[in-house]
């Protein structure tokens, strides 16, 4: 990808800031929009050479427009953030996934046509009923509002590609982790050894297969996603092919916190939870991508940034 403009929604979260910087230091000028106050000092640190705080809506990026230029790239990873969430406010989770990213691609239809859209997906979309690894053609079954409103941001994305020629890629990340991350299990484990837990309780059997992506990693391919030269919608699995137990995960958390503690599970499981959620990506086979950073490794990484967060 030559160096360019590009916008990312959603920059201020987990992922967005990483990829920001990731991108940033691969020479391009990266712009952000979305929800929260953030000090230019701040953002740019990240990478970012201007914020905008507010609705992703045809005023405010008409308002990035005049500040940065058209972009060439678009990286869409403003929505709801967690099927939790979605369950508990499926009203906003529609709002912040589906209505953002219909106001989203008609911008760029009228305003923006030959930008590229790079649109974050989620494994949610699969839903629980996939015992095997998941191909990108295997049939959508979401659960969750968040899974569903998930497929429809992608609905989206393929309609305009189909109807207006947007250049679009969609890609399903699976268990993303890293630092920065203040949620899901291993922000959970942490959290209670740093509270001095004498065993450390979990729900589930332990014995739950994830594909865990590392946010080094995760960032190299959307960067890649980006490259892809194809006039048709890109999708792609964002998943190492590799399932490892909720079980296993927990041990190398604790093992690198280095103060041993027993691991016990409830056998209660929240309801909808998939069993298994591993990719198998197909579509990334002939692209100049490979996964590198091994778990235990990007796990220690988790736990040294946690113990520095807190000081």
């Amino acid at each position: 990808m030559p160096n360019t403009t590009i916008w990312i929604t959603g920059a201020k979260g987990f992922i967005g800031r990483h990829l920001a910087l990731y991108l940033t230091r691969q020479g391009h000028k990266v712009y952000g929009i979305g929800h929260g106050l953030w000090p230019s000092i701040e953002a740019a640190t990240w990478g970012l050479e201007g914020w905008i705080n507010g609705e992703i809506d045809a005023p405010n990026l008409e308002v990035l427009r005049q500040a940065s230029g058209i972009p060439s790239v678009v990286f869409h990873l403003a929505g709801g953030s967690s099927v939790g969430s979605s369950l508990a406010n499926p009203s906003e989770d529609f709002s912040r996934t589906v209505t953002t990213t219909a106001r989203l691609v008609e911008w760029l239809r009228i305003s923006a046509p030959d930008a590229r859209l790079v649109a974050v997906s989620s494994a949610a979309v699969y839903g629980a009923r996939h015992n095997d690894s998941i191909k990108e053609t295997s049939p959508p079954q979401p659960f969750s509002p968040y899974g569903h409103h998930k497929l429809m941001m992608e609905q989206l994305c393929r309609s305009y590609s189909e109807a207006f020629g947007l250049r679009c890629a969609v890609v399903r990340l699976f268990s993303v982790y890293g630092p920065w991350l203040r949620k899901q299990l291993l922000w959970d484990v942490c959290c209670k050894l740093a509270g001095g837990a004498k065993v450390l309780q979990l729900g589930g059997s332990g014995g739950e297969l994830r594909d865990w992506v590392e946010i080094r990693d995760v960032v190299r391919l959307l960067g890649l996603a980006a490259s892809i030269d194809s006039d048709d919608l890109v999708l792609l699995n964002g998943g190492s092919g590799i399932g490892a137990p909720v079980a296993t995960v927990a041990a190398l958390v604790v093992e690198a916190w280095g103060e041993p503690i027993p691991i016990e599970f409830t056998g209660e499981g929240r309801r909808g939870d998939p069993f298994s959620l591993v990719a198998c990506s197909n579509a990334l086979v002939g692209n100049p991508f490979t996964w590198e950073i091994e778990l235990a490794a990007g796990i220690a990484n988790y736990v040294r940034w946690f113990k520095e967060a807190r000081i």
